[in-house]
């Protein structure tokens, strides 16, 4: 699943928590770009492939990279460190904030995808999102369950990590610290609240 690839982002962390990958986002983006090959354009903290089409009125807030052959539509945002993989699509009005995406993802349009990590080939359906904060809480902490067993992030802003070949259908939401498997199929309209 997302384990394989997490290591390739954390050459600078002891930890590979996925939260911490999340948190650390940013700096670690920041030293990739000083690697990339020179198929990529960097200026400023943003990266994008020479392959990459970036539509007109995209807001871009460094870092961020932008890999092979993505897409990124009109009014679309990525903030806060963002790494799209290979293969990417993002629709017009998409907000992307500190998150990882990997190979042939697609993520539709009007979606929030926030402090997640996404696996490849999977595919969020308009105005699904990942929520990353628990606004309606005294406690923001988030946590996770793995096997059954209840981890506490100790962050208080994580979204979820979604599974290779997973698909979000239209205005679906994934509360803070969901976790889906590879294949999970979430339907649309449904609320994917893991721990309550």
């Amino acid at each position: 699943m997302i384990g394989n690839y997490i290591s390739n982002f954390q050459d600078k962390f002891d930890e590979d928590l996925p939260w911490l990958i999340i948190k650390n986002l940013e700096s670690i983006i920041l030293e990739k770009i000083k690697i990339l090959s020179e198929d990529f354009e960097s200026k400023d903290g943003i990266a994008i492939h020479k392959t990459a089409i970036v539509e007109e009125n995209a807001i871009l807030k460094a870092p961020i990279v932008i890999g092979k052959n993505c897409f990124v539509g009109s009014n679309a945002c990525l903030r806060n460190g963002v790494f799209l993989s290979e293969n990417v699509k993002i629709g017009m009005g998409v907000e992307v904030k500190s998150s990882i995406i990997f190979d042939n993802s697609s993520v539709a349009h009007f979606n929030f995808i926030g402090d997640s990590i996404i696996g490849s080939n999977v595919n969020f359906e308009a105005g699904s999102i990942t929520a990353n904060h628990f606004n309606e809480r005294k406690d923001k902490e988030i946590f996770v369950k793995i096997n059954e067993e209840i981890i506490n992030t100790k962050v208080e802003k994580f979204g979820a990590l979604v599974g290779d070949f997973s698909k979000i259908g239209a205005n679906a939401v994934l509360t803070p610290g969901t976790i889906l498997m590879k294949n999970t199929v979430v339907k649309r309209l449904e609320l994917i609240e893991q721990i309550k």
